[in-house]
């Protein structure tokens, strides 16, 4: 890996190339596409892209018996329990419906209702994520989504993966399609025959979905667009640099745009992990993918202090950040940026990925500044509630008319100065 010197003149960000206009446009003509035609259009595309025709687009209850039949008793008792500990984490961010009263008789508050209805996208072709499953559905019902939608694109032989099947049923999805890419996007934001739209698309996907989704915005809600996975690790010379490989690499494996980056005190450490690093990866089954993104993504910044290392983290902003130091509590209260915090030597990144809890839908390219991770708050909706007595009005309705008259709206003052001249009028 890399190691550099950090100082004023070294930029931490990194230019990721954003879809070119040859791809939107295969976006907006598949988009236009679903919207004209349907379930045809799912079809043929689907035919198309993932070089198979289905019969049906929906999955059917047999093929749910199938997936079980397919997996180790084991691993389906894991994907239950990362589900349990998943729900118990975003059952401690709900939020409940408030209102206040006051001595004029006033009632304000705030009504919380969850969304109606929700797409999720998996990914699928060369890999399968059954923890993108439990990540973006069990939020969604722990808000109290009525209706969830899973998309999904289908293998050659016209299946979805076991492990994704069994983790949909298991935390209740209600409808299961075959259908991926730019055409899914559509289809739940338009509605097709077969897919009534919904009101709300999550998941990740490739730069198709990603510019699909970023079209439809507005017709429904999306929650981000994702970019390429990143890892930082901010470590001192105490730090197991085994074990800093190994995370660095966990992530670099995603795709050759993904981002490794370790920052450290300690020179020594930094040529032990890049070592390290060179070492593990020629063990890998996906080293050609990994290698690419340490080539072309991967440092190891050295850092003169502890604080200026922070200041590198908080400027980095990264999707993963593992704080790997002799007291990492002492830290967590100067990181600003991150979507999660992985504290001490075992808290390794894949904890969080699938087990631990925390949901591992995070903000990427620096947009932890801003957002969060995935979350119930995600799929509900809050209303402002507004109930003025009387007394509130005859005390108050001077001044808004005012404030109304300031700003030029004169049909608003009178909406109010209308409650008062009937009160005059009694």
């Amino acid at each position: 890996m890399k190691i550099i010197q950090l100082n004023d003149r070294v930029s931490l960000r990194r230019n990721i190339e954003e879809g070119n206009e040859q791809q939107l446009n295969s976006v907006l003509d598949i988009l236009s596409q679903v919207k004209k035609e349907g379930d045809d259009a799912l079809v043929s595309l689907t035919e198309k892209f993932d070089r198979v025709k289905l019969a049906s687009l929906k999955v059917t209850k047999e093929e749910i018996e199938h997936a079980y039949k397919q997996l180790d008793e084991e691993i389906i008792s894991y994907i239950k329990e990362a589900a349990v500990n998943i729900k118990a984490f975003h059952e401690r961010q709900t939020r409940q419906s408030w209102f206040s009263t006051s001595d004029d008789g006033t009632m304000l508050g705030q009504k919380v209702t969850p969304l109606d209805s929700v797409g999720v996208y998996v990914p699928g072709g060369k890999a399968a994520y059954p923890s993108s499953v439990l990540m973006n559905v069990l939020p969604a019902k722990v808000a109290g989504v009525e209706r969830i939608v899973m998309v999904s694109p289908p293998s050659k032989d016209g299946t979805l993966p076991p492990g994704v099947l069994v983790a949909a049923n298991e935390v209740g999805v209600d409808e299961i399609y075959k259908v991926g890419g730019a055409q899914a996007v559509g289809a739940l934001a338009y509605g097709t025959e077969s897919i009534q739209a919904v009101d709300k698309i999550v998941g990740p996907g490739n730069i198709y979905v990603a510019l699909a989704k970023r079209e439809v915005f507005g017709l429904v809600d999306i929650d981000m667009i994702a970019g390429p996975s990143e890892i930082v690790v901010l470590a001192d010379g105490n730090a197991n640099p085994a074990y800093i490989a190994a995370d660095l690499l966990s992530q670099a494996e995603h795709d050759e745009l993904a981002s490794a980056v370790l920052v450290t005190t300690s020179q020594a450490l930094a040529e032990k992990v890049s070592e390290e690093v060179d070492r593990q990866l020629e063990q890998l089954p996906r080293k050609d993918i990994a290698g690419a993104s340490i080539e072309n993504f991967g440092a190891v910044y050295v850092a003169g202090s502890m604080e200026e290392a922070v200041q590198a983290v908080n400027q980095l902003a990264p999707e993963h950040l593992e704080i790997m130091v002799e007291d990492p509590m002492a830290l967590l209260g100067k990181i600003k940026h991150a979507g999660a915090i992985f504290l001490g030597p075992n808290s390794s990144e894949p904890v969080g990925d699938y087990f631990a809890g925390p949901n591992h839908v995070l903000p990427t390219n620096g947009t932890a500044r801003f957002s969060s991770p995935l979350s119930v708050d995600d799929f509900i909706k809050k209303s402002s509630v507004i109930s003025y007595s009387k007394t509130a009005i005859e005390q108050n309705g001077r001044k808004i008319a005012a404030l109304a008259r300031l700003e030029g709206l004169e049909a608003h003052a009178r909406a109010v100065e209308a409650r008062l001249e009937d009160k005059e009028n009694d």
